[in-house]
């Protein structure tokens, strides 16, 4: 089935033609960005957006995973940062976040000297909370995995299939996922979450785990159950405690139904969602 599924993701990729890759570092892209190199060679080229949303580390391992497969890649500054329905946080921060990243890679297809953008969705994404998917809608950019009817599990097995070392690697969405539906994102936010999570992940040897930016500067600390008894351990709660006051946190809170990826979207039925359209920040 895992050599089925990289014929198949192969040669839709080629069919395309000349591709463009938005590549985050995460093993979705990655995988579209090898078998677009497979399928295109010197045509196809991975683009990743740098932006305070990306958390430490990320930029630098897509840029060794470009090297790796051999992709020509670039570089580009994006600003979401600056569009007022991405500040505002109302639900559906992740289309204007992927909206600005599409406008900006269509702005240089010319100098990239490709006709197709590629994203690294599969078919599990479409059963969640995707706002990013209408901006890729909107934008022409397609899914070349859903296309090939694989899943996140078959992603992770051609990913290991290929040797990509990233095959086993945690999700790691942008840090402003992290902000509480109705919380302002700000650059400073998302560095206070980057610093918060590097700093749980060095000390305690954590692999997944998420700080949650909550309402009234409060950071609540999602890490798998079996590791919650190592966190509010005396000497390690002092520790964490001092670190956070330190980074910027008011409140200090460990969930104790341990870490659940995109939790956040549960809370979407009571969130009013703005329109999709720039509006000043209330």
């Amino acid at each position: 089935m895992v050599e089925q599924h990289a014929e198949k993701l192969v040669e839709i990729l080629r069919q395309y033609g000349r591709v463009a890759v938005a590549l985050s570092g995460g093993v979705d892209s990655a995988v579209v960005a090898q078998a677009a190199f497979l399928a295109c060679g010197d045509k196809a080229v991975a683009v990743t957006a740098s932006s305070p949303s990306l958390a430490s580390g990320e930029l630098e391992l897509a840029k060794k995973l470009s090297a790796e497969i051999g992709i020509r890649h670039e570089v580009i500054k994006t600003a979401e940062f600056e569009v007022a329905g991405y500040q505002r946080n109302a639900g559906d921060r992740c289309y204007y976040c992927k909206s600005e990243l599409y406008q900006f890679i269509e702005e240089i297809l010319p100098r990239l000297n490709v006709d197709v953008i590629c994203n690294g969705a599969n078919l599990d994404d479409q059963g969640d909370h995707r706002p990013g998917m209408r901006a890729a809608q909107e934008h022409s950019v397609r899914s070349p995995m859903v296309e090939a009817g694989m899943t996140k599990a078959d992603v992770r097995a051609l990913a290991k299939h290929w040797g990509l070392e990233v095959w086993d690697k945690p999700a790691m969405p942008c840090l402003s996922s992290r902000v509480a539906y109705g919380v302002e994102v700000t650059a400073e936010r998302v560095q206070m979450i980057d610093r918060a999570e590097s700093f749980l992940r060095e000390t305690f040897s954590l692999r997944e785990l998420r700080v949650r930016f909550e309402t009234n500067d409060l950071a609540r600390i999602e890490v798998p159950v079996e590791s919650i008894a190592t966190l509010v351990a005396p000497d390690s709660r002092e520790q964490i405690v001092q670190k956070f006051r330190e980074i910027g946190f008011r409140y200090v809170t460990i969930d104790l139904e341990g870490f659940r990826s995109g939790n956040l979207n549960q809370v979407l039925d009571f969130v009013e969602f703005q329109p999709a359209s720039p509006a000043p920040f209330a």
